[in-house]
């Protein structure tokens, strides 16, 4: 694993602009989803982590109760591309439609090939939500709930009262959790 520095956006600052390439063949830009939504919420995924799929209804579930409040989710893959070459992880541009199909995603996903992005949020692992407002400010960052193995657990939903804050506009806490899943692999 190489050990990078990340830049780490802090919580109240300007999350990072994108334009970044997704599944469906469009260029997807930060700055255009955020003159037409009241927020969005950035989640630093790959194909093959196996916290990734404890997540996946969960945030499909986010993602259909909030998108009639103008709201998405973007599904953000910074995997290294040469990494799942070598150790067949289903990490390429094709094996991220096919994962999409597969686990029939109803929010984009983008390929972040260079993981600038990805390192300018401060992700170190996945998945991690960043929850930006409609003024491009990072209001919530860490863990979507504090009970990943069991979705049915009585537990702390972060990223579900962090939505439900922002469009109350409530105080969220808390507005950072520790990022818990694997560790991302930075490219040499």
């Amino acid at each position: 694993m190489n050990i990078l520095e990340t830049i780490d956006t802090p919580i109240g600052s300007y999350a990072p602009d994108f334009e970044l390439p997704g599944i469906d063949s469009r260029v997807h830009h930060l700055s255009r989803y955020l003159e037409n939504l009241r927020s969005v919420c950035v989640i630093a995924m790959c194909n093959h982590c196996s916290y990734v799929d404890l997540y996946l209804d969960r945030l499909k579930k986010i993602q259909a109760e909030f998108s009639p409040s103008s709201f998405t989710l973007i599904g953000l893959n910074a995997g290294d591309i040469n990494l799942g070459k070598d150790l067949n992880t289903g990490s390429t541009f094709d094996d991220m439609k096919v994962f999409a199909q597969r686990h029939e995603l109803n929010f984009p996903y983008l390929w972040d090939s260079t993981q600038d992005v990805t390192r300018s949020f401060g992700a170190t692992a996945t998945p991690t939500a960043f929850l930006i407002d409609n003024q491009g400010i990072l209001r919530y960052k860490g863990q979507i709930d504090d009970h990943p193995q069991n979705p049915l657990a009585a537990g702390v939903d972060y990223l579900t009262n962090a939505i439900t804050c922002l469009f109350q506009d409530q105080k969220i806490q808390p507005a950072q959790t520790q990022q818990v899943g694997t560790p991302l692999v930075w490219r040499k």
